[in-house]
């Protein structure tokens, strides 16, 4: 486009992209007899754990939310000590813990419709609101609706690069995305602004395929939550702690910050390591039930941890079995992901899973292999699933 002839490297190592694999690899089939059976063995799986939701379930976002709550109160409360730099730090800790709880574990769950079984008016998806800047009413639509309709379909899902990100080398490479990495640390830090913008689909409006006019509803809801935040975090708080305007004020952009840094990995982990598969919309037109289910499994990745670090995570370490069960309590998918793993073995489909530390080095790679030209970088192919599709599908 601005007329720039860019070379091959082909002599430096680390611009390979993607895992290890023999080029001449085919890609895996699944058939239509495996695609309706893992269809019916996970409707089976979904089936029977509804059917065991009750108290335990209830109990435990219970003791979750009142940890959450008791976290909030001992991070305020300490900043009123900040001018100690150890209560100042504990005060970041536990306010930090405190943020992660209500947006991943409560908020994104609850919002998922997880806990309306119970019929508790403070844990409705339809009314529950976070402890975050994006309203809660635009992310069920960007991410309830659009996200897990359209998973890893290629211009459909928003959340493949978020707008600004290219984090698939089908994504048309444009000078631009030499900035992939600072993008995406832009967006990490300031994550929840970015969740916030999210369906204001400001790369159309680039375009041109959009108007200004059309985000001034959605404007209206950002100033509206956004303020709330702001005026709670940046003024009332420190203002209650009096001289220590300055150290609360600084303590709870920090604890913001470490949330935007964890939500951010967690969730790009789930969806961007090495080995994630996308599809176009023709593949997925007028999909069957085991198809969708075939695509979550594909689209999505897990991360290896303890029971603590499920619980931080929101269990969105067990990313698989979100996409595959997304209304489902969060903390059963631990109990549900040696199942879903043994369906996948089954029918010889991969199980994309690995340590904390190996998916974020996979997707930071990948961030930084995607800023450039495609003749720069010489991409390793991963086995990629084909599904054999009938020729029409009943209405």
């Amino acid at each position: 486009m601005f007329g720039l002839s860019l070379p091959t490297v082909p002599f430096l190592p680390f611009l390979s992209g993607g895992r290890s694999t023999p080029a001449g690899d085919a890609p895996l089939v699944l058939d239509r007899t495996s695609i309706d059976e893992i269809g019916r063995e996970l409707d089976a799986l979904r089936e029977e754990t509804l059917a065991t939701l009750g108290e335990e379930d209830r109990e435990y976002i219970y003791r979750i939310i009142k940890a959450q709550r008791g976290f909030e109160v001992a991070g305020r409360g300490l900043l009123f000590l900040g001018f100690l730099p150890p209560a100042w730090l504990a005060g970041v800790a536990a306010l930090s813990v405190s943020k992660i709880l209500d947006n991943m574990e409560i908020g994104h769950n609850v919002m998922h419709g997880q806990y309306d079984w119970m019929r508790e008016p403070s844990l409705n998806s339809r009314v529950f609101e976070w402890d975050t800047v994006c309203p809660s009413d635009q992310w069920r639509h960007s991410h309830n609706y659009v996200h897990h309709t359209y998973t890893n379909i290629l211009g459909k899902d928003r959340d493949i690069g978020y707008g600004i990100l290219r984090m698939d080398p089908a994504q048309r490479w444009h000078p631009y995305y030499l900035g992939n990495p600072v993008y995406a640390t832009a967006l990490m830090l300031l994550f929840e602004w970015g969740v916030m913008l999210h369906d204001a689909e400001v790369e159309r409006i680039v375009a041109r395929k959009r108007s200004w006019r059309d985000v001034l509803p959605l404007a209206k809801g950002w100033w509206r939550k956004a303020r709330r935040q702001v005026v709670k975090d940046y003024l009332a708080f420190p203002l209650l702690t009096g001289p220590l305007f300055v150290p609360t004020l600084l303590g709870n952009a920090t604890a913001n910050l470490v949330r935007n840094v964890w939500a951010y990995s967690i969730i790009f982990c789930g969806h961007f390591p090495s080995g994630v598969q996308s599809f176009t919309e023709e593949e997925t037109a007028e999909e069957t039930r085991g198809e969708w289910y075939v695509r979550q499994l594909l689209g999505s990745a897990n991360i290896t941890g303890t029971p603590l670090f499920h619980i931080m995570s929101g269990n969105l370490s067990h990313q698989i079995e979100h996409h595959l069960f997304p209304d489902l309590p969060a903390h059963r998918y631990p109990e549900l992901a040696p199942r879903v793993r043994e369906v996948c073995e089954k029918h010889g489909l991969p199980y994309n899973t690995g340590g904390l530390t190996a998916q974020v080095a996979s997707v930071w790679k990948k961030i930084f292999l995607l800023a450039l030209p495609p003749g720069w970088v010489r991409q390793e192919p991963e086995v990629r699933v084909v599904l054999e599709r009938r020729e029409t599908h009943p209405a």
